[in-house]
């Protein structure tokens, strides 16, 4: 069940990619990312209650494991999404989106420095397989670059070093995320925990809470209802991908739910006539990408 949990949280989180980007076409991230917290946190608690309801199990708090996953929502979601935004700015979404592919190097190297996970040879080839095949889906034709990269070699440094914290980020609050769900298994709560802990974070660092109040009631109606259903599919992910991360190893749970280009490159290319993005090195990325899933599942 856990790469079904992991592959859900996929899907999970490539369907927000295309209502992320509605949404920031009608109204910016910095209004719309609050709005993505607290649903995440106010969604996470309704299904903690449901689960509550129909379960009747009574809850042993465990302080240790919710701290951390307050602190993987600090590192993971505060400060990862915040980095990959700027990311975006400098590389362009393409380079950015390339990130992701080293995340889970930066997991399997926490989870073993934490709790001691350790991964066969052939687990490891098939992760290098997989990640293989999502970086040949995402690399970007060489010739473009970032009109904020171009002739300017600070920014370049600049970007370089934003772009290893922004792996390092995503990489740390999945390994903390996967401890935390090891030792207390309620993915609903700790969703709630870590988001939370973003959704503070965002309010205490960033302020201007009466501009974020102003700009919501300036704001389209349509583009808050997307931000909303943003939260929803973000925090499923998270759910998802913490009860993968209970049954399986860590960082194949974290690689398995980042294959979201499996979905967005096929739907892209129906629904925004994208059929650029499609080439034989995009098909062969995604056939070592789903090879490498199989086997994994098969193992």
């Amino acid at each position: 069940m856990g790469i079904v949990f992991a592959l859900l949280s996929m899907l999970c989180f490539a369907g927000n990619i295309f209502i992320i980007r509605a949404a920031m076409s009608r109204m910016g991230a910095d209004i719309g990312f609050p709005v993505v917290l607290t649903v995440n946190v106010a969604f996470a608690a309704l299904v903690f209650a449901i689960e509550r309801q129909l379960t009747h199990a009574p809850l042993s708090f465990n302080w240790k494991a919710a701290g951390w996953f307050a602190l993987s929502g600090v590192v993971g979601i505060y400060l990862g999404r915040r980095m990959l935004l700027d990311a975006v700015h400098l590389l362009g979404p393409a380079r950015a989106s390339v990130l992701h592919t080293a995340s889970p190097v930066v997991t399997l190297i926490v989870a073993w420095f934490f709790i001691g996970e350790r991964l066969g040879l052939y687990e490891v080839m098939l992760m290098a397989l997989v990640m293989a095949g999502l970086l040949a889906t995402q690399l970007p034709p060489p010739a473009r670059t970032s009109p904020a990269l171009s002739g300017d070699r600070a920014a370049f440094r600049h970007a370089m070093v934003l772009s290893l914290l922004t792996v390092v980020g995503f990489g740390t609050g999945n390994a903390i995320r996967g401890v935390a769900i090891r030792d207390w298994n309620e993915a609903a709560l700790g969703a709630v925990l870590g988001s939370g802990a973003a959704l503070l974070c965002q309010l205490v660092f960033e302020g201007r809470i009466r501009g974020l109040i102003e700009g919501l009631r300036r704001g389209e109606n349509k583009a808050i209802g997307l931000y909303a259903a943003s939260g929803v599919a973000t925090v499923c992910g998270t759910m998802f991908s913490a009860m993968a991360m209970h049954r399986i190893e860590i960082a194949i749970a974290t690689v398995l739910t980042y294959t979201t280009p499996l979905v967005v490159f096929p739907v892209s290319a129906l629904l925004y006539r994208n059929r650029e993005a499609l080439s034989v090195r995009t098909v062969a990325g995604a056939a070592m990408v789903l090879a490498g899933i199989a086997l994994l599942a098969f193992r």
